[in-house]
């Protein structure tokens, strides 16, 4: 569900593959139908998408003109195994990009943002390690 009680609360949405099939939902309802709560809308809503390559992208059209449309409601972060690299030299799976954003996004928890993840269930251990990783760097107990 959208936390549509509060219109500033930015949205961190990880999805891989047609785990992006919720969140066009929840994008649809902001930034392209005539609803209340895409009316009252002030927070940022911020995709990262995770597909092996760019011609495997979903939606990419929609996303491109939700970010014309409204930039500063819309961010948008793609991780293409097959043609990127992570900072190690590997693969840019998904938790590698959200993680090159680790202080943005820590940062938009503390102040109250809602995450949300779809997709494969086998992306989860890699995330899962990955937040809790950089909660230990800072000083946080990710079970908290």
């Amino acid at each position: 569900l959208m936390p549509e009680h509060d219109p500033t609360t930015d949205s961190i949405m990880v999805a891989t593959g047609t785990g992006i099939a919720p969140y066009r939902g929840f994008i649809r309802r902001l930034f392209v139908e005539d609803t209340p709560a895409g009316n009252a809308y002030k927070g940022q809503a911020w995709l990262f998408l995770g597909v092996a390559n760019s011609d495997a992208l979903l939606y990419d059209d929609e996303w491109q003109a939700a970010l014309k449309d409204y930039p500063e409601n819309f961010r948008l972060d793609y991780a293409l195994s097959r043609e990127q690299e992570n900072k190690k030299g590997g693969k840019m799976y998904i938790q590698d990009k959200v993680e090159e954003y680790a202080d943005e996004v820590f940062a938009k928890l503390d102040a109250g943002a809602h995450i949300y993840f779809c997709g494969l269930k086998g992306m989860m251990p890699g995330i899962q390690d990955m937040l809790k990783g950089v909660a230990e760097s800072k000083g946080l107990v990710y079970d908290e």
